[in-house]
């Protein structure tokens, strides 16, 4: 574990085991905003110029990942974590960030970052801590900013013959703005694919019920998966999604979300993630060429 300055953020602390390297910072958030292999590009997204005014002040995407609470509304979602955060060393290879209580909201949120001993994995153990005087229903949300010049892959259930199987598979959930014939989209019977365009500043988002448990996204020669679980039976945000895709000009994001819960004063939700970094992966852009990457992993 070793204190830097990263993002002009002079309180980060970066996390390596020789093979790879997860940067958290202790200045907002709380906030991951380096994840690569060793000597490696970051393969989180990196916008420390932008910013969202809201009636609450200004949020700052900053890049990298973040947490949340869903549904998503304005101004509650865009709460600034604009003030430092308390930091708690587990282990030499693992911390806790935790904000204060926000004051607009009453929402404490916390992330538990544990790199392992060797390899690229990462857990991510995300908690939002409902410090109200009343109960609220909210899920955990995980943001991953990526690196721009990439395409998120989103699995599809596995194939099933008609008339043997009557039943729809999952939900697909789509925004007011979605179009499903803009060119960044590609939609296959094994994967959903999302690219990212520079020069296209209109904004995609879709939303699925994940049961496979994964998403991707692959950018240069670099391949990032994140693992998150679904509930079978729970409520879920957003028509039922657990997994969304949101991107707009270089800027992508690969979502996790828990299902629904009704918190009470003091209690929390619970959302955990596994990452892994594959290097040397070059996924070209027709669905043979991701299946035949992919699907190794």
């Amino acid at each position: 574990m070793e204190k830097i300055t990263y993002l002009n953020l002079p309180n980060c602390y970066r996390l390596s085991n020789g093979d790879a390297e997860v940067v958290v910072t202790t200045d907002v958030g709380p906030r991951v905003v380096r994840y690569c292999l060793a000597g490696g590009e970051n393969v989180l997204g990196e916008v420390p110029g932008a910013s969202v005014a809201t009636p609450l002040g200004e949020w700052r995407p900053l890049g990298g990942h973040r947490l949340w609470t869903a549904p998503e509304a304005m101004p509650r979602s865009y709460v600034p974590d604009n003030d430092a955060v308390e930091f708690e060393v587990i282990d030499e290879l693992s911390v806790r960030l935790r904000q204060q209580p926000e004051q607009a909201t009453g929402m404490q949120k916390e992330i538990t970052v544990a790199l392992d001993a060797e390899g690229s994995g990462v857990r991510l153990l995300h908690r939002v801590v409902n410090r109200n005087l009343w109960g609220v229903e909210l899920a955990a949300w995980a943001l991953t900013i990526m690196r721009g010049g990439g395409q998120a892959i989103i699995p599809q259930e596995p194939y099933g013959p008609h008339p043997a199987c009557l039943l729809p598979a999952r939900a697909l959930v789509l925004w007011p703005y979605t179009n499903l014939a803009d060119a960044r989209w590609s939609l296959g019977p094994k994967y959903i694919r999302l690219a990212t365009d520079a020069t296209a500043s209109a904004p995609q988002k879709l939303g699925v019920s994940n049961r496979r448990g994964w998403a991707a996204y692959a950018v240069d020669d670099t391949l990032f998966v994140k693992h998150f679980g679904y509930e079978e039976g729970a409520s879920y945000p957003d028509f039922g999604c657990n997994n969304e895709v949101f991107t707009a000009g270089s800027f992508i994001e690969v979502e996790s979300l828990s299902p629904l819960r009704s918190l009470g004063p003091g209690e929390a939700v619970e959302h955990a993630e596994r990452w892994r970094l594959f290097g040397g992966v070059r996924v070209g852009r027709e669905e043979a060429d991701v299946e035949r990457v992919v699907g190794r992993w």
